[in-house]
């Protein structure tokens, strides 16, 4: 079945409701513009929907939240250009569509220069993007020397003294994803966490305690242990 726009729009209004739309405010999740969707109904309507690069830039261009969400899943990662790559990325505007968005964008060619030039950007949800963007290649992609991880963690040692919320908890985030890799990473993540600490920041602490308290668990040594 071929979709339309308004076939699409017409779905995800009759899947919204008003309690949904009611919690959205409350998890941190920007709702002027949006319906009240439940992301698994969002995503049976992707299954349902298929791979579709116009679709999805018509989704996006609606300024619907559940209709960009919806565009994510649809959209082809070997499809999206780099205008199009940034111009979603500067739409951000809560911290759900940004690492929604994140799956799709981590999987393109422009992901790790991406995280090198977002990752000192003024605008919180693009800075970001470049550390929920070093998560999804510490989780997703398994072939990645630790090379490249060594380098995310000069970056968000750099970088963790941002005390926005949405920046340092994505910081926090990757710094435990990247020590959750493999215990060679383990280590070395351990060592940058130490190394914020002495910032003297707020921020810092806070991201580089709470790592520590992951990385140092038994639970998760021993399932590196086993790896």
């Amino acid at each position: 079945m071929d979709y339309s726009i308004n076939d699409v729009i017409g779905e995800l209004k009759l899947l919204a409701t008003l309690d949904h739309f009611t919690k959205l405010s409350h998890f941190g999740i920007e709702d002027s513009k949006a319906l009240g969707v439940k992301i698994p109904l969002i995503r049976q309507l992707a299954k349902k929907i298929g791979k579709n690069h116009d679709l999805a830039l018509k989704l996006w261009n609606t300024e619907v939240h559940e209709a960009r969400l919806l565009a994510s899943m649809i959209e082809s990662p070997e499809l999206v250009t780099e205008k199009q790559f940034d111009k979603w990325v500067s739409d951000f505007d809560s911290w759900d569509i940004c690492d929604q968005c994140c799956g799709l964008l981590g999987n393109t060619q422009f992901a790790l220069q991406k995280i090198d030039e977002y990752s000192t950007r003024s605008e919180e949800f693009v800075k970001r993007t470049a550390f929920v963007l070093m998560c999804e290649q510490a989780v997703h992609h398994k072939d990645v020397e630790n090379e490249l991880f060594y380098y995310f963690l000069g970056i968000i040692e750099r970088e963790a003294c941002d005390n926005r919320n949405f920046v340092r908890k994505a910081v926090n985030w990757a710094l435990r994803q990247i020590g959750k890799r493999n215990e060679v990473l383990r280590l070395r993540a351990i060592e940058t966490a130490e190394n914020i600490i002495k910032q003297e920041s707020k921020s810092a602490r806070w991201i580089a305690n709470d790592a520590l308290r992951e990385l140092k668990n038994e639970k998760v040594i021993e399932r590196l242990n086993r790896k």
